[in-house]
């Protein structure tokens, strides 16, 4: 994060953690990314994958998975959301907060509504922008020189997206206007303007799909208690698609497991004093690795080759058997990352919590109604 975005983020974050501002130096946090490197001069053009944070948040709110997915040969693509962030920094240093006219909606479905046409009219325009850059064009507003080789190594025939809560929306809602996104993970977004309401679904909940896709979430705080997601949206979603899907949650996370806090926030524990439980409330305690291998796991599995074909139809394997002769697993040794690979097998199902005894509900049948 620039340091001017940082400096407006970490006001707003400083709140929310209950620490002093400024006790966190949001731009200093290391990464494995750096800025205006050349890409891998390799005579091989690699998939997309756009993401699309949280309300509210910045693009940098989920380095680990982008990350992640860079480090298996993905070109990923984050999109700031200009007026709806809480700072998106430009490179001539201009820090851009909320619109006031956006707080001023009271009602939170008029809120997300407005929120997210901006958003989902946004995708398109990406992606027409990086079509310019695979042609050997420049895109950028101000002409300024992008990584060599960049455009090269494009493979737009190979798109897919993931976001977050209203980035999980705006996913979902972009692959329904624009067939170039060939496959999508919603992580924990309604796909509706408000979880229990099921006459606010979104157009796409209404239509479904017939590309591939993973939603996955924490389990819903409901007036009863705390139940498996029983949100008509996502009952709809999966009724009305046609193409491979899988229905993941557990009981384990919380709404921020998907995000980067569930990598920050014991750290920061370690060095800071945070209220009593808020890592909990926050980001559950599902462990980070277990939360981020499924997003980056499945397009491996359905952003092929473009000349191989696509994962079938309805109907799919069964939950032991999942589409892709091998699911990516990552481990840790001397410190270092590995890609693994575990067959499919009843061992290996390829789901994101496979043995974590809270993962109460996998589906990946196409027709199979959720209960």
């Amino acid at each position: 994060m620039r340091a001017g975005a940082a400096a407006l983020f970490g006001a707003g974050a400083a709140k929310i953690l209950e620490v002093a501002p400024g006790a966190i130096d949001w731009a200093g946090f290391g990464t494995h990314a750096c800025v205006g490197v050349a890409a891998a001069s390799r005579a091989v053009r690699r998939p997309v994958v756009l993401y699309s944070p949280g309300m509210y948040n910045e693009r940098t709110l989920d380095t680990t998975a982008v990350e992640e997915l860079a480090s298996h040969g993905y070109v990923v693509v984050t999109v700031d959301p200009v007026h709806e962030a809480h700072a998106v920094g430009f490179p001539d240093g201009r820090v851009i907060g909320p619109a006031p006219g956006l707080g001023a909606i009271k009602a939170v479905a008029d809120r997300s509504r407005a929120a997210l046409e901006v958003r989902v009219a946004d995708i398109p325009f990406v992606l027409d922008q990086l079509a310019v850059l695979a042609r050997g064009g420049n895109p950028d507003a101000g002409n300024r020189p992008l990584p060599r080789g960049l455009g090269e190594a494009l493979d737009l025939a190979r798109t897919g997206m993931f976001g977050h809560s209203l980035g999980g929306m705006t996913t979902a809602e972009a692959m329904r206007v624009d067939r170039r996104i060939r496959a999508r993970v919603n992580l924990d977004g309604p796909l509706g303007y408000d979880w229990a309401d099921p006459e606010l679904l979104l157009p796409v909940a209404r239509t479904g799909l017939d590309r591939p896709f993973l939603q996955m979430g924490a389990w819903l705080d409901v007036p009863s208690g705390r139940l498996p997601h029983p949100s008509p949206s996502w009952r709809a979603m999966w009724r009305n698609s046609t193409a491979w899907k899988r229905d993941l949650w557990t009981e384990a996370a919380e709404h921020n497991s998907f995000t980067d806090y569930q990598t920050l926030l014991p750290g920061l524990a370690e060095r800071l004093t945070l209220p009593q439980g808020l890592p909990s409330r926050m980001t559950g305690t599902v462990g980070p690795g277990a939360v981020h291998r499924e997003p980056t796991g499945l397009p491996h599995r359905l952003l092929r080759p473009a000349s191989t074909r696509p994962p079938p139809a309805a109907p799919v394997r069964p939950l032991t058997a999942p589409p892709g002769r091998a699911v990516h697993r990552l481990r840790r040794r001397a410190g270092t990352h590995h890609a693994a690979r575990a067959a499919d097998s009843p061992r290996h199902p390829g789901s994101l919590l496979s043995g974590s005894p809270r993962c109460v509900r996998r589906r990946n049948a196409a027709g199979c109604d959720p209960p």
